[in-house]
């Protein structure tokens, strides 16, 4: 995306029309790119300026039912599941279907989005399209498909076993607005290599990535038709077909914890498979002897895409003797952060996704308020916007304090750019309020001692954690939760495990 249009620098109305007029509104079903049957749509939005961006099909009960039959037809009577060289080839050439069209990827994430565009340079964009399908592909030539078991038998013949490693079947893979090109990416890669077929559904605030992706599918990619679906739906009961509908072997999900529970129930009766990716209310801890810059860089963190991340660490546990003095700093780096236009360079928060996300985030500080947390910095809406923001979803980096770690702001997922800090006394104590929590998620501890941070690492019941600054993103690192945050593990071996089946071949060898 070019920062500048014209002799101006590119604002948000600006990088919504560029893309509105490259997007792709189109659903893909079984080969196909269609309007849906009834010929509805439904609107995108800006979250930055309110303004309509364009519109979306809509798709249906019909087109939903159509999209199942397309992807169980590819699985049972094509050789996509045994095809590993198609396979690998496809992917080869949708990585680079992406890559010719990665800036207008780009400007799409901050227009629909409204992340920043400095976040687009990593996480957003960067990173899964460095990795996300060129990991699995990688894996369908180097994975361990089958092994050998020898031994037993009956009557002295000798017997060998056989296991061998097979795709689940058809896909939904549903994913959500936060992070949604690192979310599709890191589902169809694994799904696809493993040679499952997919039925992808993104979250209807965000359906342009998406729909895009089903377009370089169509148009760049050898993959025969119903391997890849898209359907977009603004509809709770259309996108509810998907974990009741008995040719879906599999549940592949990103989002709430309380959809992730809907869909296990729902998945039930026919004995689905779930994979789901969930919430989180992770800790990050600071010892006393951590370097404080290192603390207030992470503390910060909560408030990249304006908090908008199941891994954020949304409460900071401080040591008791340097408690005091980091909350005051951490509230001086809030007030500092850039919040403002998502198009401009130098802004780390832009808005959160829709209004109805922005009342979430401001009753939960307003409830923060109530049980007796103490308001250190923000709490509110953005106030003295420029203009064209005026209608947009913006939220005050905010910081809490208090001594009670089972404070609703302390337990519940926020998704907001918001911060509570709690003390402890020492090691043991850190540890204790880390797991005083319903979700695993992720995690980080700051120390000088690498080995005292490592101990405590170690002891945090959590999916993924950071020590030191460590990162444990990454298409070969495997990500999810314990507890309320998940079950299963998306990406590396374990992820792509995630998309197969095992079965047991025993045969009879007779004496010689």
């Amino acid at each position: 995306m070019s920062d500048i249009v014209g002799e101006r620098v590119a604002l948000s109305p600006d990088v919504g029309r560029a893309a509105a007029e490259r997007a792709e509104f189109r659903l893909l079903i079984d080969g196909e790119l269609t309007g849906a049957a009834s010929g509805a749509a439904f609107d995108n939005h800006s979250p930055a300026t309110g303004l309509l961006l364009g519109s979306t099909a809509a798709a249906g009960e019909q087109d939903m039912l159509r999209a199942i039959a397309a992807a169980r037809r590819a699985f049972d009577d094509t050789d996509w599941s045994t095809n590993r060289a198609l396979r690998r080839r496809c992917l080869e050439q949708l990585q680079s279907a992406l890559e010719a069209e990665k800036e207008d990827l780009r400007t799409e994430l901050v227009a629909e989005v409204g992340c920043p565009t400095m976040t687009t340079r990593n996480a957003q964009l960067d990173w899964p399209l460095a990795d996300a399908l060129r990991y699995p592909a990688g894996l369908i030539d180097d994975f361990a498909w089958e092994r050998v078991l020898d031994g037993g038998g009956l009557f002295g013949d000798r017997n060998r076993r056989t296991v061998v490693q097979e795709p689940v079947g058809v896909v939904a893979a549903i994913c959500p607005s936060n992070f949604p090109i690192e979310v599709v990416l890191n589902k169809l890669g694994p799904a696809l290599a493993a040679g499952n077929t997919v039925v992808l559904k993104p979250d209807p605030n965000t359906p342009w990535n998406a729909t895009r992706i089903g377009r370089l599918i169509a148009e760049r990619t050898d993959m025969p038709p119903g391997v890849v679906n898209v359907v977009a739906t603004p509809s709770n009961e259309v996108a509810g077909l998907l974990a009741t509908d008995p040719r879906v072997d599999l549940i592949s999900f990103t989002g709430s914890t309380a959809v992730g529970r809907t869909l296990m129930r729902n998945g039930a009766d026919t004995m689905k498979r779930t994979f789901l990716e969930l919430g989180g209310k992770s800790a990050l801890i600071v010892l006393e002897d951590a370097n404080p810059m290192h603390a207030l860089q992470s503390a910060v963190g909560v408030c990249v895409h304006a908090g908008q991340a199941c891994a954020a660490t949304s409460r900071m546990l401080v040591h008791r003797s340097i408690f005091d003095d980091m909350t005051a700093a951490v509230a001086a780096a809030f007030a500092a952060v850039p919040v403002g236009d998502p198009a401009l360079p130098d802004t780390l928060v832009g808005p959160v996704i829709s209004a109805a996300q922005k009342k979430r985030v401001l009753d939960a500080c307003a409830r923060g308020v109530r049980d007796g947390a103490r308001l250190v910095i923000g709490g509110g809406a953005v106030e003295d916007l420029p203009s064209h923001l005026a209608d947009g979803h913006f939220v005050q980096p905010t910081v809490f304090a208090s001594e009670d770690p089972n404070l609703a702001l302390a337990q519940e997922e926020i998704f907001g750019p918001v911060l509570i800090v709690l003390p402890f006394s020492d090691d043991e104590d850190a540890v204790r309020i880390a797991n005083n929590s319903a979700f695993g998620l992720a995690g980080a501890v700051l120390s000088a001692s690498a080995e005292r941070s490592m101990a405590i690492a170690r002891r945090v019941r959590t999916g993924a954690i950071g020590v030191n600054g460590g990162m444990f993103y990454g298409a070969d690192a495997p990500f999810g939760g314990f507890k309320n945050s998940g079950v299963g593990r998306q990406c590396g071996i374990e992820g792509f495990q995630q998309y197969l089946e095992t079965k047991t071949i025993g045969s009879r060898i007779p004496r010689s």
